[in-house]
C-alpha cells in the first residue's frame, strides 16, 4: 500500500461527497415533476412523447398499475432484444458480418440487458453487430436505469404521502429521468470519452501495423456512446469483452477515475433526494453514512490483500503485490478501488479480472453482491434495497424499545416488514440454491476451469452476480451454454423482478398510513446510534446467510493458498 494509492482513495470519496447535493437536488427536481433549465428545449420533445403515445403524465397510478406497467414494459423490451440478436445477420450495420447469436444466449442476453445486468457470455467484438450493441443493447442501459430511478422515486413517495392511493406515474417518471438525466449526462460523457481517445464509428475494424511491424486488425464501433450510459446507468455491459480493462474503453487514469465516479453520482444523489422527499435530508445522510462506512471497509480490505500479493509467489522469492489481471496504466490502488465500486453497486464493469484477484482480495466484491448491492448500489435499485434493510433496522429498534417501530413519520407494521423479509429473502434462497444445483450436476461442473474451492468460487460468483444484477464474473467459467445461459438468465429475472414487486407493495401500503409525528419515545433515525444498527443490520441479515458459502469458496482458496497450495 502506498501513500499515493490512499490519496486516490481519499479524492475519490471526497469528489463524491460534494456532487451529493448538487446531483440529488437535481434529482429531486425530477421526483417533483418540477421545471428545469433544460425544459426550455428538451419540454416539448417531453410533451410531444406523450401525445403520440397516448400517455397523460399527471394521471397518477396506484402500486399495482404501477408494476403492470412497468413489467409489460420491460417484459416487451426482452422480447425486441431477443428478435434483434436472433435476426442480427439479417439486419443493417454490421460491418463484420456477424450471424444471429444462438437461442440460448439470445435469450440470456435480452434477459440481462434488460435486469441492468449485463452479464455477458460472449465478447462483443467479436459476436455482436453495431446495430445490435445500438438498438439492442444501449436502448436498455437507458432505460434500466431510468427504471430503477423511476421505482426509487415510488417507494420515495410511499415514505413522503399521507392517506394517498397513488405513488406516481410510471410513464412520466420514466420520461423524465430519461430526458432531463441520463440523455444529455451521457451526450457531455461521450464527448469527453471521445477527447480522450475512446472510438466512436460505425466501422467495423481498422487494420494497422505495429512498431513491431506486425499487422494487426482492431475491433471499433461505437463505443463512447455506449461506455458513458454503461458507466452511469451502473449497468456494466461492455463493448469489448476486456471491459473497462480494454484501452478504447477505458484509456488512461483520468477515465478510469470519471469512470468510477460516474457509477457512484446518481446512486448517492439519490440518498440525498430522499431526505428531500421525506423533509429531512438527515435522513438522508445516515444512509449515505452507513453505506460509505462499509464501502471503505471493503475498499481497506481488497486494497490490503491486493497490495500483499501473493504468498506462493513471496515463497518463490518474487516480492511485491498481486498484478496478475491488472492493467499496469492503473495499478493496483486503482484496480482494487474499481472493483470495490463496481460491485457495492451494480454495475459490473470491470478493469481488472477478478478471478485473479486474491482470495480474500475477491471475496469483497463477492460480499458487497451477496449483501444486494445496497453499498450506494445500483441507480435506484441501491437506494431502494437499503430501505428494505432500513425497515428491518426500526422494526428490530421497536422490539428493544418496546413500541411500534416508526421510520420517518410512517408507522412500519407486519405487513411492511413481511413483505420486506420476502424481497431480502430472494437473494440468498436463489443464489444458494442455484449455485447448490450447478455444483452437483454434470453441466453446472463442466464450467468452472478451476477445480476445488476456487472452481467453486467461479459457479458461485456467476449466480451472486446474476441474482444480484450485477454482470461481473470470475473469469475462469465457461457461461456460453444452454445451462448456464438458461439458469443465469432465469435467476436475472428473478433477482430484479421478485424484489421489486414486494417493494412496490410497500410503498402502496406506506403511501396509504397517515402520518404520525416524531414523540420522546420514538427512536432516532439520523444520528451515530442509528447508523450503526444499519451497518449491523445490512452485515448481519445480508452477509451472514452467505458465510457457508464463503467460507467453501474464498476463505478455502485463502487458506489453501498461504500454505503453498493450489487448486
Amino acid at each position: 500500500m502506498t501513500f499515493q494509492g490512499w490519496l486516490l482513495i481519499a479524492a475519490f470519496i471526497g469528489i463524491l461527497l460534494a456532487l451529493t447535493k448538487p446531483v440529488g437536488l437535481w434529482l429531486f427536481a425530477l421526483y417533483e415533476g418540477r421545471r428545469t433549465p433544460l425544459h426550455a428545449v428538451l419540454g416539448p420533445v417531453e410533451r410531444g412523447f406523450y401525445r403520440l403515445s397516448g400517455i397523460d403524465p399527471t394521471q397518477e397510478q396506484g402500486w399495482r398499475r404501477y408494476a403492470v406497467h412497468m413489467l409489460l414494459f420491460n417484459l416487451l423490451l426482452a422480447l425486441f432484444t431477443y428478435a434483434v440478436l436472433r435476426l442480427q445477420g439479417l439486419l443493417p450495420l454490421n460491418p463484420l458480418g456477424f450471424a444471429g447469436t444462438s437461442e440460448h444466449l439470445a435469450f440470456n442476453t435480452a434477459i440481462s440487458f434488460t435486469t441492468n445486468t449485463n452479464w455477458q457470455s460472449y465478447a462483443g467484438e467479436s459476436t455482436l453487430s453495431n446495430l445490435s450493441q445500438m438498438l439492442g443493447l444501449t436502448i436498455h442501459n437507458f432505460l434500466s436505469a431510468a427504471t430503477g430511478i423511476a421505482l426509487a422515486f415510488a417507494l420515495f413517495r410511499g415514505f413522503a404521502r399521507r392517506s394517498a392511493t397513488t405513488i406516481g406515474n410510471f410513464w412520466a417518471d420514466m420520461t423524465r429521468v430519461t430526458l432531463y438525466l441520463l440523455l444529455p449526462l451521457c451526450i457531455l460523457y461521450a464527448l469527453f470519452l471521445i477527447a480522450s481517445g475512446v472510438p466512436q464509428t460505425l466501422a467495423g475494424s481498422v487494420d494497422v501495423t505495429t512498431l513491431e511491424g506486425v499487422k494487426q486488425t482492431l475491433a471499433l464501433g461505437p463505443v463512447a456512446s455506449q461506455e458513458a450510459i454503461k458507466m452511469l446507468g451502473t449497468n456494466g455491459g461492455g463493448f469489448f469483452n476486456a471491459n473497462s480493462a480494454h484501452p478504447f474503453e477505458n484509456p488512461n487514469a483520468l477515465t478510469n477515475f470519471v469512470q468510477m465516479l460516474s457509477i457512484f453520482v446518481i446512486g448517492v444523489g439519490l440518498t440525498y433526494t430522499f431526505g428531500k422527499a421525506v423533509g429531512n435530508v438527515r435522513q438522508g445522510w445516515a444512509i449515505l453514512a452507513a453505506m460509505l462506512t462499509i464501502f471503505v471497509v471493503g475498499v481497506t480490505i481488497t486494497y490490503w490483500q491486493e497490495a500483499a500479493g501473493n504468498p506462493i509467489l513471496h515463497n518463490l522469492g518474487v516480492a511485491g503485490g498481486n498484478m496478475e489481471g491488472k492493467e499496469v496504466r492503473f495499478g493496483i490502488a486503482a484496480s482494487a478501488l474499481f472493483s470495490v465500486v463496481t460491485t457495492a453497486a451494480s454495475c459490473g464493469a470491470v478493469n481488472a479480472m477478478h478471478d485473479s484477484f486474491t482470495a480474500l482480495g475477491g471475496m469483497i466484491p463477492l460480499f458487497n453482491i451477496q449483501l444486494g448491492e445496497v453499498v450506494v448500489g445500483g441507480v435506484g435499485a441501491g437506494i431502494y434495497g437499503f430501505l428494505l434493510f432500513a425497515i428491518l433496522a426500526v422494526f428490530v429498534a421497536g422490539l428493544m424499545v418496546g413500541r411500534t417501530p416508526e421510520y420517518v413519520g410512517k408507522k412500519i407494521e407486519s405487513r411492511e416488514v413481511k413483505l420486506a423479509v420476502l424481497a431480502i429473502a430472494v437473494l440468498p434462497l436463489v443464489i444458494l440454491g442455484m449455485t447448490a444445483i450447478a455444483s452437483v450436476t454434470q453441466a453446472g461442473l463442466a464450467g468452472p476451469l478451476n477445480k476445488g474451492p476456487h472452481g467453486f468460487s467461479e459457479i458461485l460468483y456467476a449466480f451472486t452476480s446474476a441474482v444480484g444484477n450485477n454482470g461481473s464474473a470470475f473469469a475462469g467459467l465457461t457461461a456460453n451454454t444452454p445451462f448456464y445461459n438458461g439458469m443465469l438468465g432465469v435467476a436475472m429475472w428473478i433477482g430484479r423482478f421478485f424484489i421489486i414487486i414486494p417493494m412496490l407493495a410497500i410503498a402502496g401500503s406506506l403511501a396509504a398510513k397517515s402520518y404520525t409525528p416524531e414523540t420522546a419515545g420514538s427512536f432516532p433515525t439520523t444520528g451515530p446510534l442509528w447508523t450503526g444498527l444499519l451497518i449491523g443490520i445490512v452485515l448481519v441479515v445480508g452477509g451472514l446467510t452467505f458465510l457457508p458459502s464463503l467460507a467453501l469458496g474464498p476463505v478455502a482458496d485463502h487458506l489453501a493458498m498461504i500454505h503453498g497450495q493450489t487448486f
